[in-house]
């Protein structure tokens, strides 16, 4: 994996994460009084550091990061001007409702419901990035269903650290929910790809032939999901497991996704 791969390794996973936290608080109900205030407060702050780090990391992906903003003039035409786009709205609102947050005034709750759903949909514009008809396993809504999940998995685990442990209720549900859909779909798309067309079936077959996908099922999905049935709670070092395990799916689907023309000019 060559460098400007793992900054986009970061960008998504930080800013799915970020995405996930704002999610979360729109759903999530608070502790009455200054309590809750103020880690429902902390909690939106973290969004958006992660965001910041997120979005800092997507420049070293760039040739030339000082031209950044003239991406925006190819919004006709392009999706990933579109996703610059939209993750500056996300960040745009994010800050507004930090604002009224902190000013105590009338307005929050909205606006953080308004931020959740602009994140929503930059995951989306974000999917479409990399699902060109180049690459035949992703050429669908596959893109799309990892992100979402990455944002709910990351989101309700880390979630966890700004409530209180007798409000981690919904967080668990939501954790469990989003663990089981990612393994029932992580153990079966493999199999679709392999019945698929010759590059697809490339796909399939370097996923199940990599040590990395059988860690990551087994430390990301198998694990959790034991640890959440016997605790019914979100220990502290779980959401950094979780990290590392969709840290390590974006490695593989960035890497081992086969492209159309991997064999240009040689046997196949």
């Amino acid at each position: 994996m060559v460098f400007t791969d793992f900054s986009l390794v970061v960008f998504s996973t930080l800013a799915q994460l970020a995405v996930g936290l704002t999610v979360m608080a729109a759903l999530q109900p608070r502790a009455a009084g200054e309590s809750g205030e103020v880690k429902l407060k902390v909690e939106w702050v973290t969004a958006g550091l992660i965001l910041a780090a997120a979005l800092m990391a997507s420049m070293f992906h760039l040739g030339h990061p000082s031209g950044s903003p003239r991406a925006l003039v190819h919004l006709s035409t392009s999706w990933l001007s579109r996703e610059i786009l939209a993750f500056g709205c996300f960040g745009g609102v994010l800050v507004l409702a930090f604002l009224t947050l902190w000013k105590n005034s009338g307005g929050s709750s909205l606006l953080i419901r308004l931020t959740a759903a602009v994140g929503l949909a930059a995951l989306l514009v974000s999917g479409m990035v990399y699902a060109p008809p180049s690459f035949p396993a992703l050429n669908n809504g596959v893109p799309v269903l990892f992100f979402l999940l990455t944002a709910f998995i990351l989101g309700s685990a880390f979630g966890a650290y700004f409530v209180g442990a007798e409000r981690q209720g919904l967080l668990v549900k939501v954790l469990a929910t989003s663990l089981v859909v990612g393994l029932v779909v992580n153990l079966i798309l493999p199999s679709i790809w392999l019945s698929g067309g010759t590059v697809a079936r490339m796909t399939g077959a370097n996923f199940y032939g990599s040590w990395l996908y059988w860690l990551r099922i087994a430390g990301e999905f198998v694990v959790p999901l034991a640890v959440l049935g016997a605790w019914k709670k979100i220990p502290a070092w779980l959401p950094i497991l979780l990290l590392l395990g969709e840290a390590a799916g974006r490695i593989m689907f960035l890497n081992s996704v086969v492209h159309t023309a991997t064999n240009l000019g040689g046997l196949y």
